[in-house]
């Protein structure tokens, strides 16, 4: 009886070690398959190759536009408007018709003056033919010299009446001409401050205002130490604006500097500066805010990067590179223009580097990466 419950203590336990033997196994190849591979662990990451080109320098500034021609539409007669021609608002040319004040007293007082030269030239006539008529009679001895000297002033009197007739109908006619009040540049018609039947004055009556918009003027202040580079680059030549409105990241007007100021500002250290725009679709406005950019000089050689792969710490702006072993490398730069969507750096990195730009949140020195083109 001992020995059979010995032997079957004995199957027991061999059944129970070969259970486990067999369980330790698989968790041994379970472990061993789930150990992942180093390689498989690298982070996949873009790279790109560093650009080598010239790029403009710009010098950038707030501005504001202004108005090249602006005035106020007066009449140069007194009367009533009689109509306004365009509506308020409406982009103008230069000539055409935008207000008649009533003309008929004007076109009455043209009619009376040319009826007055009419009257003259007749009476000049009459007097000059009696003149001819007394140079035949005075030589033969028929007209005495007085009475000769007498036709002699009635025909210079009469030229000097024509005279004066002619200037009244010009006169007149100048008058007539100032109750069509047309628009003396093209422009952008402001709002109309006389109704039709109002009375206007000469000189003091003001109907609209008129504003030049193409071009215009963009006004800026660089400051003094900005100065020796705007000037170094006036005397190579046009100095191009490029001008941007609040919010946008490419220009939308270009133009060119044309003015700079003859002092600088003492309290502020600056001086007024002027750009001219062609603002071809009047879209830009006086009294407007933008942007202003000059390019003044050319950086050659310069390396370019993504600005998307910079990375900021308290030491400063960082990028990326792969680094021996397909590990991230971390290198601080300084960082010069940028233009797009690179930007230039002047100090840690080398042309033959490959920059991450992308998944930098899931990298850090030294991690191990995949170069993606």
């Amino acid at each position: 009886m001992h020995k059979w419950k010995l032997g079957f203590g004995a199957g027991v336990i061999v059944v129970v070690a070969a259970v486990v033997g067999v369980f330790v196994t698989q968790r041994d190849e379970t472990a061993g398959a789930a150990t992942p591979n180093p390689a498989m662990m690298a982070m996949p990451v873009p790279v790109s190759k560093i650009v080598r080109k010239t790029i403009p320098i710009y010098l950038e500034y707030s501005a504001r536009t202004e108005a090249i021609r602006q005035i106020a539409l007066q009449a140069k007669v007194a009367g009533y408007v009689e109509q306004q021609h365009v509506p308020d608002g409406t982009d103008v040319n230069k000539g055409d018709l935008l207000y008649t004040i009533d003309p008929r007293d004007f076109q009455a007082a043209l009619d009376s003056a040319k009826a007055q030269l009419e009257r003259n030239t007749a009476a000049l006539a009459y007097a000059r033919a009696n003149l001819d008529r007394g140079s035949s009679l005075v030589k033969s001895g028929y007209l005495d010299k007085d009475t000769y000297d007498q036709r002699t002033s009635n025909t210079r009197q009469a030229e000097a009446a024509l005279a004066i007739d002619q200037a009244n109908v010009h006169t007149a006619e100048i008058n007539l001409s100032y109750t069509e009040i047309k628009a003396p540049f093209s422009g952008r018609l402001g709002r109309n401050q006389a109704s039709t039947g109002t009375l206007v004055t000469t000189g003091s009556s003001t109907l609209n205002t008129l504003v030049q918009l193409s071009p215009i003027y963009v006004t800026f202040n660089p400051s003094e130490t900005d100065l020796v580079s705007i000037e170094q680059a006036r005397g190579k030549g046009k100095i191009q604006a490029d001008v941007f409105l609040p919010g946008e990241t490419t220009p939308r007007y270009s133009g060119e500097l044309t003015f700079l100021d003859n002092t600088i500002d003492r309290s502020t250290g600056t001086i007024i500066a002027r750009a001219t725009i062609a603002n071809t679709d009047r879209s830009l406005l006086p009294g407007q805010y933008v942007r202003i950019r000059l390019a003044v000089s050319q950086q050659p050689d310069a390396l370019m990067v993504p600005q998307v792969a910079l990375g900021s710490s308290q030491l400063g702006k960082y990028v990326y590179v792969v680094g021996q072993g397909n590990k991230a490398d971390m290198r601080l730069v300084s960082l010069g223009p940028a233009e797009g969507a690179l930007v230039a750096v002047e100090k840690g990195v080398s042309e033959g580097d490959q920059v991450i730009s992308g998944n930098l949140q899931k990298i850090g020195p030294g991690s191990l990466v995949k170069p993606l083109p």
